[in-house]
């Protein structure tokens, strides 16, 4: 039977399945920063990266990829979950720097990327900055420039969430009492970035698939199916029945379209 949380009851209840016991684990010091990681498993490497909250929210890909043949590796974006930060504004260029820290210290020169939300957006600029280090990007949930998203309207789903990652940055967090300005930082950034023009989404030379939940709270269709249409190459799929929590929602769903788009890219 399909395990199925569309109102993140048990999310906000548990957070999202446990992480298993990691192969390496550790931190890399990174402009001001002092970055989490952890890796599992051996094979074909596959970087997970997380919108606001923290890598554990994976909790539910990390095992189907170990499954798959991955080796996994997931980041703490700066200033979230077991990540510091210091004072300067988040950029998503600095925190795509930080993703390539980590590759540098595990020796990694190239690896997929699968991102969701804020995490989407640091895999595809990573892959516009420095293409060479991405086999792909599965880019869900997310937007390239400031018109793609919506006003946000208040749902029981949407509070159980936010108390779920306030929960958990008090848990984890070396500054476990400023969540609030956590968030006030991470939304002053979203108001401008990410903003790639159409000539620049058309630059991009990885393969992409642009991941859009039928029912996302933030994202606009319209502008998910420009994304597809402006970078060369992009697949477009399209998750029906779950929004922008689809990986905790509906895992197995949204799972098959996470392997099936790894299994695709070049070896």
């Amino acid at each position: 039977m399909e395990f199925r949380d569309d109102d993140l009851v048990a999310f906000a209840e548990h957070g999202a399945a446990p992480l298993p016991v990691a192969t390496v684990e550790g931190h890399v010091e990174h402009n001001g920063a002092r970055i989490w990681y952890a890796a599992y498993g051996r094979g074909t490497p596959v970087i997970l990266l997380h919108g606001l909250g923290h890598s554990g929210n994976w909790g539910y890909q990390v095992p189907t990829l170990l499954e798959a043949g991955h080796r996994v590796i997931l980041i703490d974006s700066r200033g979230h979950g077991r990540s510091t930060r210091d004072t300067r504004p988040y950029t998503y260029e600095l925190m795509a720097s930080d993703v390539l820290a980590v590759m540098d210290r595990l020796e990694l020169q190239k690896a997929a990327f699968a991102g969701w939300s804020d995490g989407a957006c640091i895999a595809l600029v990573l892959a516009s900055m420095e293409p060479e280090r991405a086999a792909g990007v599965f880019f869900f949930a997310c937007n390239m420039d400031p018109s793609g998203t919506m006003e946000i309207e208040p749902s029981p789903a949407l509070d159980r969430c936010f108390g779920r990652h306030s929960s958990d940055y008090r848990q984890l967090s070396a500054t476990p009492d400023d969540f609030g300005a956590f968030v006030d930082a991470v939304s002053e950034m979203q108001k401008t970035e990410p903003n790639y023009t159409a000539e620049e989404l058309g630059r991009i030379r990885v393969p992409v698939a642009i991941v859009q939940s039928e029912n996302d709270e933030f994202i606009k269709r319209e502008h998910a199916d420009y994304l597809a249409r402006s970078i060369p190459g992009a697949e477009f799929i399209l998750l029906p029945g779950v929004s922008h929590f689809a990986p905790l929602q509906r895992p197995d769903r949204f799972n098959v379209a996470l392997i099936g788009f790894l299994a695709s890219l070049p070896d």
